[in-house]
């Protein structure tokens, strides 16, 4: 989607530019996607870049759905009108403040095919970008968030028990467990013992691991929805293997396991016999 602004005196290029007037914009762009697709799920910023004279957003939808909400909404002139709203509200610019948008999927300009809602939409199924979101987007998200949440509150105090575990180890139900990369043998355990809880673990991992935050749980059972839910696990892991790479530790999925209530099955994985 491409913005710019028939406000004279209002570019929302130079204002995205400004580290200050950055987050207001990203703002008005997030508030207008929560109006125009049905809520926060279903798509993902992935980029705000420079297209002069255009303010250009790169969104990636992951919820046929939400795709076919916002569609409607941009053919009926919701979006322009809710971008208007939420710009006057947060910039402080007079209520005839009104913006001119694009819309395109790839090399294909979809405003001239609105009303034909099958055809849009299989332009942007056919252009997805399959690269992750840029690292800006991710801070402007963080911020966005901690301003909606408030102060983080501190994490605990280390025990001194804890501390006394060595940094190549960690405790799972009072044993102490040596850690290690995790192995295809993991993989397959994990695959044929998750079932329906693998969108769920993949949440937990997902809080440390950048490749599996936002949309791509959605987006990964959308891909591999036909192969069944062992494919689906498949996938997630290896994912989160080749992100993190050396950090894809054993215990980083054990502690997602036990996050998701799945204690047996980290068992399982740690082998674990059962003591005299």
């Amino acid at each position: 989607m491409f913005l710019q602004s028939l406000f004279p005196g209002v570019d929302l290029l130079a204002l995205y530019k400004d580290q200050q007037g950055k987050f207001i914009i990203f703002k008005v762009i997030k508030l207008t996607l929560r109006d125009s697709a049905g809520g926060l799920g279903g798509y993902e910023i992935l980029k705000v870049h420079d297209a002069e004279p255009f303010l250009g957003v790169e969104v990636k939808f992951v919820d046929v759905a939400a795709c076919q909400q916002f569609l409607e909404s941009y053919s009926s002139g919701a979006v322009r009108q809710s971008l208007s709203q939420h710009a006057c509200r947060l910039l402080a610019v007079p209520q005839d403040f009104t913006v001119e948008t694009q819309l395109k999927a790839g090399p294909q300009n979809l405003d001239l095919c609105l009303d034909q809602l099958t055809v849009c939409l299989q332009h942007i199924h056919l252009s997805q970008p399959e690269r992750l979101r840029d690292d800006e987007i991710d801070h402007l998200e963080q911020q966005l968030q901690s301003q909606a949440l408030g102060p983080v509150p501190q994490p605990p105090t280390v025990t001194q028990e804890e501390s006394a575990i060595p940094s190549n180890c960690f405790k799972f139900q009072n044993r102490v467990f040596e850690d290690r990369m995790l192995t295809s043998a993991d993989v397959q355990s994990f695959s044929n013992g998750v079932g329906r809880q693998w969108k769920h673990v993949g949440r937990a991992l997902g809080k440390s691991c950048r490749a599996l935050k936002g949309p791509a749980i959605d987006n990964l059972a959308y891909e591999y929805e036909r192969e069944g839910l062992y494919e689906q696990a498949y996938q997630l892991l290896s994912r989160f293997i080749q992100a993190e790479g050396r950090a894809a530790k054993l215990s980083r999925l054990v502690r997602a396991l036990e996050d998701s209530k799945l204690t047996s099955l980290a068992e399982n994985i740690l082998d674990m016999q059962p003591r005299e």
